[in-house]
């Protein structure tokens, strides 16, 4: 939900080309063993995977960037103060998805290549994932 100190928000799903795949694993398990204590662990674990990582919201208020995968367990929260700079960058597609160290310092990314590099007042770097890079740095600036 946006309330009126948002000025920008994004709400990226987990990409279908990786949830199909899923899901048509869990059926086939289900199918071929049968519901048993293996197949329901799995299937619990690809449902607690997507309840958690289902989706990337980046919002940017009067004074944070905000951050929160799937249902807002996993959040993070950059005081706008602490930003030092940020621009537009590419990632390396073997950078993947969900929360990785790079070589650029941590990363939140959902899908795509494209995201905002923050560069904070003590030097450290994180990046957003993004399909709407100007967007984000012109909420930012």
């Amino acid at each position: 939900m946006q309330d009126s100190s948002t000025t920008y928000h994004e709400q990226q799903r987990f990409p279908s080309w990786v949830t199909i795949p899923l899901v048509s694993l869990a059926a086939l398990l289900f199918a071929l063993a049968g519901v048993n204590v293996a197949s329901l662990v799995v299937a619990s674990v690809f449902l607690l995977i997507g309840f958690l990582f289902g989706g990337l919201t980046t919002r940017v208020g009067t004074d944070s960037l905000d951050l929160a995968f799937g249902v807002g367990i996993i959040k993070k929260s950059v005081p706008l103060k602490n930003i030092e700079s940020a621009e537009a960058v590419r990632n390396r597609w073997w950078y993947g998805f969900g929360i990785r160290l790079t070589p650029h310092g941590w990363m939140w990314n959902m899908k795509g290549l494209s995201a905002v590099e923050l560069t904070y007042k003590t030097g450290k770097k994180f990046r957003v994932g993004t399909t709407d890079p100007e967007g984000l740095l012109a909420a930012l600036s």
